[in-house]
C-alpha cells in the first residue's frame, strides 16, 4: 500500500499537468437528431412507400434516386437532389427488416456544402400509432462537417444539427401530407 502511495504522489503533477491538455484536444461530438410523425394510414401503407431503399421519391428534396442490389445489405442508392444534375449523396444499407418496416443506412459520399456532416448513419422505422395510424421515426447520429477545432458557422455542430433536422422534418411533412385524406 505504501508503494502504491509513493507512485501516486509521483504521478501526480503529471496528472495534472495533462488533464488540461486532453481537455484543449477535444474534438467534435456526435450529435443526434430524431423526429417522429404521427400519420394517418396503417403502417403497411406507409412502408409501401417509404419501405424500399431504392426509391426516395416521397422525399421533396429527391429529384431522384438509382441504386444497386434492391433491400439487400450493402445495397447502394445514389440520390440527386433538387434537379436533375444537382449535388448527390451516396448511401449504403447496412440494415434492413421489412417486418420490422426499418432500416438502417449511411451516407458514404456528400459534399460538406450540401449537407454539412461527416460519419453520417440514420434509422427509418414505421410503428403502429394511434387510432390506426402509423408513427414514422427517423433519427440518425453524426459528426458536423468540419472535423478539427473551430469550425466555420456553416460547419460546425449546429448547422449540422440544423440541417439533417431539416431533411427529417421535410420529409415527415411530406408523408404526413401525403396520407392526411386517410
Amino acid at each position: 500500500m505504501q508503494v502504491l502511495r509513493r507512485i501516486l504522489i509521483a504521478a501526480l503533477p503529471v496528472l495534472l499537468f495533462c488533464v488540461p491538455i486532453m481537455a484543449e484536444a477535444h474534438g467534435p461530438t456526435r450529435q443526434k437528431v430524431t423526429l417522429t410523425a404521427d400519420i394517418a394510414a396503417p403502417p403497411e401503407e406507409v412502408w409501401a412507400v417509404i419501405g424500399n431503399f431504392q426509391d426516395m421519391s416521397w422525399h421533396p428534396a429527391v429529384h431522384s434516386s438509382i441504386g444497386e442490389n434492391g433491400n439487400e445489405i450493402d445495397a447502394t442508392r445514389i440520390l440527386t437532389l433538387g434537379a436533375e444534375g444537382g449535388p448527390t449523396i451516396d448511401e449504403v444499407l447496412y440494415k434492413y427488416s421489412d417486418e420490422k418496416m426499418s432500416y438502417s443506412y449511411r451516407i458514404t459520399e456528400v459534399a460538406v456544402e450540401v449537407l454539412p456532416v461527416t460519419n453520417y448513419s440514420s434509422h427509418l422505422t414505421v410503428k403502429p400509432g394511434a387510432e390506426g395510424g402509423s408513427v414514422v421515426e427517423w433519427r440518425g447520429a453524426f459528426y458536423r462537417g468540419y472535423p478539427n477545432n473551430d469550425p466555420p458557422p456553416e460547419l460546425n455542430d449546429e448547422a449540422a444539427v440544423a440541417a439533417v433536422t431539416g431533411v427529417y422534418q421535410a420529409g415527415l411533412d411530406a408523408l404526413a401530407a401525403r396520407f392526411a385524406g386517410n
